[in-house]
């Protein structure tokens, strides 16, 4: 997210080549990133950085799937979030040629409508990305920050014209829950947290999943950096009592078990990477390629359904 900003190219790029080079292949961006940190209060950085290290790297972009996001993007700098792009027809084929454009590419293993925009028909937002997949130019499709019943309205309306549907979610997911009604500290997004209703979608769908803040900005382990108050009610001191012990048992720490409790969970969750540090990356690829023992996820899922 970062990338370009408050993250130098030269650490940008290690990064990317670390990821590559223990077998990643997924690299999330979107059109906005990162404009609350940019001179220009506009995003793009993000992807134009990954645009100069894919043209760097001759053969690279064979090598791995690109998803972005549209729909987020300040119309006005310093107006977010009443002035946004939004997810209209004319708004998406715009943003995503811009898109491609940054990052020098002519298609996109996925491509995600960023919020959601009450302005525009859901019906219209998913014609017109369905027509990004029927372009050639997307591979699939997906929602970040939508509600269950938005979702579901756009893939029953796509299935009805035999058309791509939307296939995968991308929100706010980590192993702590916030207080009922509260949202996490800098969430924005209305229905950016994963709710119970979004996962009884995605299950029996078969829908991806993906998990954005799924460390808490380093709050597991960093003394630094304390638990948000959103998170300060019994649960999280249930929650994390579990955490240390299963990280005792298993040698992890707090974070890693999160990751890993993520991706081997049901449904299957892709915790998205944010670190800006070589070893926060390795520490993060050795949690998620780490299977938890049954009795130690069962012992986690258990607290974590109270």
């Amino acid at each position: 997210m970062m990338f370009g900003t408050t993250i130098d190219e030269t650490t940008s790029f290690a990064l990317l080549d670390r990821f590559v080079d223990a077998g990643g292949e997924w690299i999330d961006t979107a059109d906005c990133y990162s404009f609350w940190a940019s001179e220009s209060g506009y995003g793009g950085d993000s992807e134009e950085l990954i645009g100069r290290w894919l043209a760097a790297r001759p053969g690279m972009r064979d090598r791995v799937k690109i998803s972005t996001k549209f729909g987020a993007e300040p119309r006005v700098a310093g107006e977010w979030p009443a002035s946004r792009t939004g997810l209209s027809r004319p708004a998406i084929r715009s943003q995503f040629e811009g898109s491609l454009r940054r990052l020098g590419t002519d298609h996109v293993e996925l491509v995600w409508a960023h919020m959601e925009d009450r302005a525009t028909p859901i019906e219209e937002t998913a014609d017109a990305m369905a027509e990004l997949v029927a372009d050639g130019r997307a591979g699939r499709i997906g929602t970040s920050n939508h509600p269950a019943w938005l979702v579901e309205r756009a893939r029953t309306h796509a299935r009805s014209r035999g058309v791509e549907p939307i296939t995968a979610l991308q929100h706010s997911r980590t192993f702590l829950q916030t207080r009922p009604g509260i949202r996490p500290d800098g969430q924005n997004h209305r229905f950016g947290v994963v709710d119970d209703e979004l996962l009884d979608l995605a299950t029996p769908e078969g829908l991806e999943l993906w998990a954005y803040t799924p460390l808490l900005s380093g709050a597991y382990d960093n003394p630094a950096k304390p638990i948000p108050e959103p998170y300060d009610h019994p649960g999280t001191t249930r929650r994390l009592a579990v955490l240390d012990e299963v990280a005792a048992e298993t040698g992890l720490t707090r974070g890693q078990v999160v990751l890993s409790w993520l991706a081997g969970g049901t449904p299957a969750t892709r915790p998205i990477l944010g670190g800006s540090k070589l070893a926060q990356l390795d520490a993060a690829l050795e949690a998620t390629a780490f299977e938890l023992p049954a009795q130690l996820r069962e012992r986690l899922d258990a607290v974590e359904r109270q």
